[in-house]
């Protein structure tokens, strides 16, 4: 796992070396702090607010997000009260959720199967080990913030699905998330609670 971690942090050193010439710089050094921190992380537990864009259709939920690197991933839904007590659970190893109770009839957001109930994940996959093609400082509701955009490295800009990540400056927290795909956002996740517990064992 951590052989892993190196592999990326290198990766990650030599992408930004290349983005003019000054790795060295504020926002890059703290793109650098925040994914090595984010790849030492063992668990987190949020709450969300998520909205999903389905065009004609807009929905909302409350959810709390129980990620776990190694373990069972739970993402629970707490509002609206309709579909309030719906759990989704990923096992290591799988790809896919299971949902105790009533399914949300949304539907999938795009081709690859992405729904409100998995954006937590996606968002932490993101912020674990999504290629970064885009750095720099924003202001986020009178908070300094660090905003990394994620896609696939040969996609190109606007295609495809792409994540924009915003880090509070100073606590390195999630604050918020965007999703799009092929330009248009699908979903929008602002975390009212996030909690980080990182790996504290030596490597063996």
């Amino acid at each position: 796992m951590r052989r892993a971690a190196c592999a990326l942090m290198m990766t990650l050193c030599l992408m930004l070396s290349g983005c003019g010439g000054q790795a060295t710089d504020e926002v890059d050094q703290l793109t650098l702090d925040i994914r090595g921190e984010y790849l030492a992380l063992d668990r987190v537990t949020a709450q969300m607010e998520v909205g999903a864009d389905y065009g004609r259709r807009v929905y909302a939920y409350t959810m709390e997000l129980d990620w776990q690197r190694e373990g069972d991933t739970t993402v629970a839904v707490t509002a609206p009260e309709t579909v309030a007590g719906i759990t989704a659970r990923i096992s290591a190893g799988e790809t896919f959720l299971e949902y105790d109770g009533v399914s949300l009839e949304t539907g999938p957001l795009d081709e690859s199967g992405l729904s409100p109930v998995g954006a937590g994940i996606f968002l932490m996959k993101a912020a674990t080990e999504g290629f970064i093609a885009e750095s720099g400082f924003d202001i986020l509701e009178e908070r300094d913030c660090l905003r990394l955009l994620c896609r696939d490295p040969e996609g190109a800009p606007g295609e495809g699905t792409e994540c924009t990540l915003w880090f509070d400056k100073d606590t390195h927290d999630l604050l918020r998330g965007e999703i799009s795909t092929d330009g248009q956002r699908v979903i929008e996740c602002t975390f009212t609670s996030f909690v980080r517990v990182e790996t504290t064992g030596e490597d063996t």
